[in-house]
């Protein structure tokens, strides 16, 4: 597809946008999330394995050289409903994959001997490493703006794992000249904000969403899965939202399954404590 065509196609796309904008305008101006139609939606939702392991290696390969996930530890990874979980594995610090990951990054440390800094290779205990040493360090190589952590984005932001998967497919081009984009700056409808400070056209037609310092961190092809499934731009932002939405709440399957234990307990005592009642006071006035 040529460029000038590709053109044509976003600014189509962006004006059908906007035409249908109107009715699906969510709190702040911004488009209301996309379905990203995941499997861990509802109170019987679990997450698929598969696109764990995906979004993991979307989020090393690209999204951790700007995004901290200071909360995480390797060995969270390898818990049950983890991306990484081997029911054989004598504990989830044991499991093999868990550990092959941890030796692909360097930490640093002190060595023990001498009390000099040193750099090691990662071990299922560490945490995920950062890749700023501070925040000014991170604000100075990112114009200014400090990357947020991405332990629990998805419980953090409205719309959870639907809010981020829209943010990194809803890049579009500036929708029209009268919307003022300064550098460093990109045109997001599904990022909160106001546009009417940027906007010189009619009061009543303001574009949706907001400005986001992050460029569209995914381009077509740029992880390889190891499943063999195709690296759209689609497909890697739902399965790093999937993952990043299982990394808020690793314990989220557990829980559900928890609940309906307890639910199903509770209809059986109930069922007992009726028949129980009947059987007592079967044939005495009352």
């Amino acid at each position: 597809m040529t460029i000038s065509i590709r053109k044509l196609v976003l600014a189509a796309a962006s004006a059908a946008l906007f035409a249908s904008a109107g009715p699906a305008l969510a709190e702040g101006g911004k488009l209301e999330p996309r379905s990203g139609g995941f499997s861990f939606e509802g109170p019987l939702g679990t997450f698929d394995q598969a696109q764990l392991q995906r979004g993991y290696k979307v989020y090393r390969e690209v999204c951790s050289a700007c995004h901290s996930m200071n909360l995480m530890h390797f060995r969270t990874l390898g818990e049950r409903g983890g991306p990484f979980y081997d029911p054989e594995a004598a504990s989830p610090a044991e499991n093999r994959f868990v550990k092959a990951l941890a030796a692909e990054v360097q930490v640093a440390d002190i060595d023990t001997e001498t009390g000099d800094p040193i750099m090691r290779n990662g071990m299922a205990a560490d945490a995920f490493p950062s890749p700023f040493p501070n925040r000014t360090a991170a604000a100075a190589a990112n114009g200014g703006a400090v990357p947020p952590d991405l332990s629990v984005m998805a419980k953090a932001r409205d719309g959870g794992a639907d809010y981020i998967y829209s943010i990194l497919v809803g890049y579009v081009e500036t929708p029209s000249a009268e919307l003022k984009v300064n550098p460093g700056q990109y045109y997001n409808p599904y990022m909160a904000g106001d546009m009417t400070p940027f906007w010189s056209g009619d009061h009543e037609h303001v574009p949706p969403g907001g400005f986001i310092a992050m460029p569209p961190p995914l381009v077509e092809g740029q992880v390889t899965f190891d499943d063999g499934t195709a690296s759209s731009v689609d497909q890697m932002a739902k399965d790093v939202s999937a993952y990043i939405a299982w990394a808020s709440d690793p314990k989220a399957t557990e829980r559900k399954q928890s609940g309906m234990g307890v639910l199903a307990f509770l209809a059986i005592f109930a069922g007992l404590t009726y028949a129980s009642y009947r059987k007592i006071w079967k044939g005495v006035a009352h």
